[in-house]
């Protein structure tokens, strides 16, 4: 388990957009677009400038959105928990095709992201497994059951697939590091953090109660900032190394520009 030493920093920010219509949650992909998840379960995709893009309707279908990932910006994929379906869209948010994970006996997944050769990986929380699945819900390959690995089996919300390792977060056990077969490689003593995030493999972003994490695996560093005195009034923080994206409590989204 890799530990880290902690260096604090300054981190001048300077607000440069904001969306004030109420927004639920928002990702953002590696073009610098931004999706909306609004209130009524439409997702909207803006480009950098907030100029509107696309608009993913179909809101009746498969009921509560549950996550949205857009790693792949040219296939977005929308996660239903509750009817165990992923919705794959292209980069204008048209429906590409749907996957019931039921089909594929597939029944609690907890955390879905693209996978580099263009599949997805998945969690099944059920069968304690990684799994990668095609956009036909054909499995490809799983790992092996967590409950012979681990002496406590890791719940995750979040997956992420970059440069050559599949990372698993989990706020009370930390982040694992794993190869493309499901293999254990490394974990980090990274705990209760939210809004974490895999920029690549030498760039991690987090956040506690009052403060922005950067973690450098390489080096073991840590470094925190307070760009906000008033860091609570935030639900979700977004820190990509050049901006960073705030959800509001009243549900608009703040963007910052760090100032060099």
């Amino acid at each position: 388990m890799a530990a880290y030493s902690q260096t604090d920093s300054l981190l001048k920010v300077s607000l440069v957009q904001k969306f004030e219509q109420p927004i639920a949650d928002f990702t953002t992909d590696n073009l610098g677009n931004i999706y909306l998840l609004t209130g009524t379960n439409q997702v909207k995709k803006v480009n950098s400038k907030g100029d509107s893009i696309a608009v993913f309707n179909d809101v009746r279908r498969f009921g509560k959105i549950y996550s949205v990932d857009a790693t792949n910006p040219l296939k977005v994929l929308v996660y239903y928990k509750d009817f165990a379906t992923v919705a794959v869209l292209d980069r204008l948010l048209n429906v590409r095709n749907t996957i019931d994970l039921r089909k594929q006996n597939i029944l609690q997944v907890t955390a879905v992201t693209s996978s580099y050769d263009n599949n997805i990986w998945l969690y099944d929380e059920l069968d304690s497994k990684l799994k990668k699945i095609d956009d036909n819900g054909n499995l490809l390959l799983e790992s092996t059951d967590f409950r012979q690995v681990f002496d406590a089996v890791p719940s995750p919300t979040n997956l992420y697939d970059r440069d050559g390792q599949l990372y698993l977060y989990d706020a009370r056990q930390g982040l694992f590091v794993f190869d493309y077969y499901g293999g254990k490689k490394n974990n980090f003593a990274m705990l209760q953090l939210s809004d974490l995030q895999v920029i690549d493999k030498n760039t991690i972003t987090a956040r506690d109660s009052s403060r922005i994490l950067l973690y450098k695996p390489a080096t073991l560093q840590q470094f925190s900032f307070k760009p906000f005195t008033d860091q609570d009034r935030f639900t979700k923080i977004n820190f990509n190394g050049s901006k960073i994206y705030c959800l509001t409590k009243d549900g608009q989204l703040e963007i910052y520009s760090v100032v060099q």
